[in-house]
């Protein structure tokens, strides 16, 4: 590469970069693919594998005490370019997408490890550092594995289909960094007030996180009598959110979360005034007794969980075409001659061989094997079907996971972890292992299944960041074990620790998720049923909004995640809406929809670094939050209030674009 092609000055990513492709037209990246920039050296992988330590250790604690994983990529981005910037390293994009991308797997690995394998101690079971780090760091690599073949689909035949919002974040954030700049600018003021914004909420309490319609009198009648409640985060980061997922899908999204919550729970409420025993396992609470929100976790999240494991099974036969491409190339490419592969590929279009792939999962289905039967079951039976629950219930979610990830930016996998925990109960009592053997067994395969699930729908975001930057896929896959086994190794010694120290069962770390895993499996271990009349529900929800053609994991996911978090991504998606529709200007439109992704990245990227800033204060023993305001009415009306300032100042700062920008 000549001096004058590493000093071409980045103007930004290219005008179609987040639109669908005319036919013939072509994506070309930042970097360009005809050229080599630094990617894997010394400094990008020793400060990925900082990142990963730092960022484990830190999500786990915060994820067992809070119930919540923030997403790394963003405030790694950040500290990426940070350091790039600071010691005025030259080109430094490649290495800084290398760096994110090592580090991320940080969050993605402790989601897995955190929402299952708590629940061993919970249920006072024996587990050890070995067994924890080795259901991580298999479940990671199935996860990289599985999702390999279908990079292509998800971020190049999909271009623009789906908007990738935390990856599009991620890429704004680094772009800005290289860039400089009106855009870098735009980037960092939109990203400190996001970020105070935030953080003022958290850390302070100034006013509520969410607000709802119990404000009013009027409201808590309809809460109280018919179990009607509106209610909505006003955080900047999930408002930035809805900004970059869109209309379209906001609107599904919402639409899922309206039913649940307008039709579904009024109905259960209805029908509870008649019934005179608690429905459910671990429910003691009669309907009528219950809140709207306890009627959505304990019966209509169900539903939302059944509407998405179809959704998944509806998308993988709609997908097969792709998965049979995926697999019809694999094999030509570990069958065929040496001369059908070529060397021509160019470096942004190669992925790590089918070969290596092939042998890759077959080597890890063996390892786990001889985990389960030495580590866990020690029975030759009970292995092997903990293998095939495993290696069948993870490719098949894989593309659940990357979809979700892709549509909404938010990965159920509690939701499908919960699924697999169930099946697998069943399945490993109908062969004979319950108890206290079985839930060792149940849980350490949740693990091993929600890990690859976690790192599959995190790694989509990774390499859609690379294929929009032009980073070498192959490079990215490569050092993504490597942080693997880091991470897990960190979580594994980070859980220990926690265990050891606190528990995980009283005030001080709740593990909210494990303790819910431990609830559900231990009546299934006793035979006791499962609540499989709303999965079915859900199933069939699925399969009527596929019919009419409504896309059914999305609308799923509305139905499975809180309203207070979808009502805002619909805000979001309705300003995205106004600032790109309100000139006769097409170009004009366009550069304001995008002005306005650079705020709403900003406020994503300000909220997650300050999110990780409030919770590592509250960890040390610094909680300056109002102590009684933030319950208060006054507290709710006035966080609506500011949330109404942050929409319009993100409405005003969009519509300054103008179209020499």
């Amino acid at each position: 590469m000549s001096d004058n092609d590493m000093n071409t000055k980045v103007v930004g990513l290219p005008e179609n970069a987040y639109n669908e492709l005319k036919p013939g037209e072509e994506y070309v990246p930042i970097m360009s693919p005809h050229k080599q920039y630094p990617e894997v050296n010394v400094w990008s992988v020793i400060w990925g594998l900082i990142m990963a330590v730092l960022f484990s250790a830190a999500a786990a604690y915060l994820g067992l005490k809070i119930g919540q994983v923030f997403e790394a990529a963003i405030p790694i981005a950040i500290l990426a370019v940070g350091l790039s910037t600071a010691t005025k390293r030259s080109k430094a994009l490649g290495e800084n997408v290398i760096i994110q991308s090592i580090g991320a797997t940080s969050g993605a690995i402790v989601a897995g490890a955190i929402f299952t394998l708590p629940a061993l101690y919970i249920l006072n079971l024996e587990a050890t550092f070995m067994q924890i780090f080795l259901a991580s760091m298999f479940g990671g690599f199935l996860g990289i594995l599985f999702l390999i073949p279908f990079r292509k689909y998800f971020v190049a035949e999909m271009h623009g289909k789906f908007p990738f919002p935390e990856a599009t974040a991620t890429t704004e954030v680094l772009v800005a960094g290289e860039k400089g700049g009106n855009q870098a600018l735009v980037l960092v003021v939109s990203g400190i007030i996001g970020g105070l914004y935030d953080f003022i909420v958290a850390s302070f309490g100034w006013w509520s996180e969410v607000f709802s319609t119990r404000v009013v009198g009027f409201g808590q009648t309809l809460a109280s009598k018919f179990k009607l409640v509106f209610k909505m985060n006003v955080g900047a980061a999930v408002m930035g959110l809805g900004y970059i997922v869109g209309l379209k899908y906001a609107a599904i999204i919402a639409a899922g979360s309206f039913v649940a919550w307008y039709v579904i729970i009024p109905v259960f409420a209805y029908l509870g005034d008649y019934i005179a025993t608690p429905i459910g396992a671990n429910v003691t609470l009669l309907i009528k007794d219950m809140s709207a929100e306890q009627i959505f976790s304990n019966y209509v999240r169900h539903i939302g969980i059944g509407g998405i494991a179809m959704a998944g099974l509806i998308g993988i036969i709609k997908s097969s075409g792709v998965i049979k491409t995926a697999f019809s190339l694999g094999f030509k490419e570990l069958f065929g001659s040496k001369h059908d592969k070529g060397n021509s590929t160019l470096r942004t279009q190669r992925d790590i061989s089918m070969k290596i792939i092939a042998v890759g999962i077959t080597l890890t289905a063996i390892v786990i094997f001889i985990f389960f039967m030495f580590g866990v079951v020690h029975n030759l039976l009970h292995a092997i079907i903990g293998l095939l629950i495993v290696m069948i219930i993870a490719f098949l979610f894989t593309t659940v996971a990357a979809n979700a990830i892709a549509i909404v930016g938010t990965n159920p996998v509690s939701g499908m972890t919960l699924m697999t925990l169930i099946l697998s109960s069943v399945i490993l009592v109908a062969v004979g292992l319950s108890g206290t053997a079985g839930m060792v067994s149940a849980l350490i395969i949740g693990g091993v299944v929600c890990t690859a699930l976690s790192v599959a729908g995190a790694f989509v975001t990774d390499l859609k960041i690379g294929y929009w930057l032009g980073s070498s896929p192959y490079k990215q896959e490569t050092w993504k074990f490597v942080g693997t086994v880091v991470s897990a190794a960190t979580v594994g010694w980070v859980i220990l620790l926690l265990n050891n120290t606190y528990g995980f069962t009283g005030n001080e770390l709740p593990a909210p998720q494990a303790n819910a895993m431990a609830a559900v499996i231990k009546p299934l271990m006793s035979n006791q049923p499962a609540p499989w009349m709303m999965y079915v529900a859900g199933a069939f929800f699925a399969l009527i909004l596929t019919m009419i053609k409504v896309p059914a994991l999305a609308f799923a996911l509305g139905m499975y995640l809180p309203l207070e978090l979808n009502t805002p991504i619909l805000v979001g998606g309705l300003i995205a809406h106004f600032v790109s529709t309100r000139s006769k200007d097409e170009k004009l439109n366009k550069v304001r929809k995008e002005r306005g992704i650079l705020i709403a990245s900003g406020f994503i990227a300000g909220g997650a670094l300050m999110g990780v800033v409030s919770v590592i204060m509250k960890s040390a023993g610094l909680d300056w939050r109002l102590k009684e305001w933030p319950e208060t009415h006054g507290a709710e009306l006035l966080g609506l209030v500011m949330f109404a300032v942050i929409i319009a100042y993100m409405v005003w700062d969009s519509m300054r674009a103008k179209k020499e920008d």
